[in-house]
């Protein structure tokens, strides 16, 4: 239950970002866009949005250790849900974080911010949405395997 909870959470956060936050980011100046996407990417490091997303990851981690060492395991929905889960936090460690590291040394008052910042949004929000639908369906998954 807590890995599905786990993924579920950052999947929500996930798809708030493809669905809202990104498409208004369009909407504004791109020099306003980096200052505040720069950020969200320090207040993401703070304790409550890191014990959802490591915790999750560590939940379903666990998941898949007990299932695989397990004499009765609960079957492959679940196996499949954790390691779904767990490629979503994979996607966000390759490739979305390094974007954010990225983004931080783009001033908003450089003269490339502009064409920083779209090819930033490009990229991190192609994977952004795989990451939402694959933790979404890591969710799924895991809670099917409970019922």
């Amino acid at each position: 239950m807590t890995a599905a909870l786990g993924a579920a959470l950052v999947g929500g956060v996930y798809l708030a970002f493809s669905l809202l936050i990104m498409p208004a980011f369009r909407a504004v100046p791109a020099a306003a866009a980096v200052a505040a996407m720069q950020r969200i990417n320090v207040r993401a490091l703070r304790p409550p949005f890191m014990v959802v997303f490591f915790g999750g990851a560590a939940a379903s981690a666990a998941v898949i250790v007990l299932q695989l060492t397990s004499a009765v395991p609960a079957g492959p929905a679940r196996i499949v849900g954790a390691v779904l889960a767990l490629a979503a936090v994979a996607i966000t460690v390759v490739r979305n974080v390094p974007l954010n590291n990225a983004l931080v040394r783009v001033g908003p008052d450089s003269p490339n911010v502009s064409t920083a910042w779209h090819s930033f949004a490009r990229s991190w929000t192609l994977a952004n949405h795989a990451r939402a639908v694959i933790s979404a369906a890591g969710a799924i998954l895991l809670m099917l395997s409970i019922i």
